[in-house]
C-alpha cells in the first residue's frame, strides 16, 4: 500500500511540473546550449518577421532581414546587430532588453523574459548556427 501511495505522489508531482511548464524539452530552458534552429529562430519567426522579412518595413528601413541566420548575422546597413560572445554590446540584445531609446519589437508587445534570456545566452555562447 505504501509503495502505491508513493508512486501516486510521484505521478502527481510530475503532472504538476508538466502542467505548470516546469518541464520542457528545450535545452535552453535547462541552462544548456542554446540552439539557433530550435530556440532562437522560433522567437524571431513569431515576433520579428512581420517587420523584418523580405520587403517589409523593418527590412526596408534598416536593411535587417531576419528570414535567415545569414541575414541576422549580416546585420543592418549600419553594421552588425550580433557580436558573438558579447550580448552587452550586441544591438539585438540591447534592443530587445530595452536598453536603448527604441525597443524591439517596435510598437508591439515585449518579448517574454524567457525569450530575452534565450537570445542573451545564444549570443553569449557565440551566436552559432546550430
Amino acid at each position: 500500500m505504501r509503495s502505491i501511495i508513493g508512486k501516486f505522489k510521484l505521478a502527481l508531482a510530475l503532472f504538476a511540473l508538466v502542467s505548470f511548464g516546469a518541464v520542457n524539452n528545450s535545452s535552453a530552458d535547462w541552462g544548456g546550449i542554446v540552439s539557433y534552429q530550435e530556440d532562437v529562430y522560433p522567437i524571431i519567426h513569431f515576433r520579428c518577421l512581420s517587420c523584418h522579412g523580405e520587403g517589409d518595413v523593418g527590412t526596408v528601413q534598416s536593411g535587417l532581414n531576419l528570414e535567415t541566420y545569414e541575414g541576422l548575422m549580416k546585420g543592418t546597413k549600419h553594421g552588425p546587430v550580433v557580436i558573438p560572445k558579447n550580448p552587452l554590446i550586441s544591438n539585438l540584445n540591447v534592443l530587445v532588453e530595452g536598453r536603448a531609446k527604441v525597443r524591439m519589437p517596435h510598437n508591439r508587445k515585449r518579448l517574454t523574459p524567457c525569450d530575452v534570456e534565450i537570445l542573451h545566452r545564444w549570443v553569449q555562447q557565440g551566436a552559432r548556427n546550430n
